[in-house]
């Protein structure tokens, strides 16, 4: 445990930034795993419907500075070239 005053408080900052990002980051992969499970299930409508969510969440997490902007771009191209598959 930090004795400094100014670090004890950005030890309390950081943990809530930390928890408030691992919250949004189970966010983003129940969304990502919703379209998962429906492009699973062969079921097109349901993926289609649910894609502009994760997406949208997964472009929210880049510009929170959860997730690198190319690792969110790879999974927005993954999550669609799987719902584009589907017949």
């Amino acid at each position: 445990m930090a004795n400094i005053k100014q670090q004890i408080k950005r030890n309390k900052t950081n943990e809530k930034a930390r928890q408030r990002n691992a919250s949004f980051k189970s966010k983003v992969r129940t969304a990502i795993k919703k379209v998962r499970v429906a492009v699973e299930a062969n079921d097109k409508k349901t993926a289609e419907a649910l894609l502009p969510e994760a997406i949208s969440l997964i472009d929210k997490s880049v510009v929170k500075g959860i997730q690198h902007k190319n690792a969110a771009a790879r999974q927005k191209s993954s999550l669609m070239n799987a719902v584009n598959s589907l017949d």
